[in-house]
């Protein structure tokens, strides 16, 4: 039994994966603004927390909460993430703060909180998007969601050097498209190939081996675009 902690777990691919640890085994610690989805599935193993990683005191309970009932951490999977679909010259600085808020910042609030009940076998895994990867095809409408999960991309590359001694591994996973509200809020109207059950097959396999074979890494899960 492996202890998971989740973010942004009350739809889409986050819950399918609390879903999926459940069902496997595994002591899952979900989190979401929203505990509601979750804790009306009533699922064995699973502890449902509600937290706001943009807030200290929420960060702040949450690490009481795993000192307190789990001890440790083996695996985090900050999937949590705020998307906005608005012209660059209508985009203000609040409108990045608030987006980078999430994506980036609570991020690393989530990390730095749970990072001393973490070994050097546990794996920390970051949910990205191929909008943040140098290179790919971009999309109008995007700059600050896809400019942060670009900051995510390189902010795992450097937590992967620092911690490669003696913490967890960090690789992050940049997913292509994928039938959740998100994706319908970012392209209404769009049908991805995928859906979140089956995403959150790959990214439960991969957040338990991964680690085994990589280090800091950004692997893309796509097979279309965007």
């Amino acid at each position: 039994m492996k202890n998971v902690v989740i973010t942004g777990t009350s739809r889409g691919i986050g819950l399918e994966m609390v879903k999926l640890f459940s069902q496997q085994g595994h002591r899952i610690l979900a989190l979401s603004r929203n505990s509601a989805p979750v804790a009306d599935l009533d699922l064995k193993n699973v502890d449902v927390l509600e937290c706001d990683i943009t807030r200290e005191e929420d960060l702040q309970r949450l690490r009481l909460f795993v000192e307190d009932e789990m001890g440790k951490i083996d695996i985090l999977i900050n999937n949590a993430g705020a998307i906005m679909n608005k012209p660059f010259m209508e985009t203000n600085p609040e409108d990045f703060h608030k987006v980078y808020a999430t994506n980036v910042f609570g991020v690393v609030g989530i990390i730095q909180n749970l990072i001393p009940f973490m070994n050097d076998d546990a794996h920390v895994v970051n949910i990205s998007s191929m909008g943040g990867v140098q290179g790919s095809m971009k999309f109008g409408g995007l700059s600050a969601y896809s400019s942060s999960k670009g900051a995510l991309i390189t902010l795992t590359e450097m937590l992967a050097e620092e911690f490669k001694d003696n913490g967890p591994s960090f690789n992050v996973l940049a997913l292509g498209a994928v039938q959740t509200e998100m994706l319908e809020e970012a392209f209404p109207g769009y049908k991805a190939p995928l859906q979140p059950n089956e995403m959150a097959e790959y990214i439960v396999n991969f957040s338990l081996t991964g680690h085994k074979f990589y280090n800091g890494k950004l692997l893309q899960v796509s097979n279309s675009t965007p």
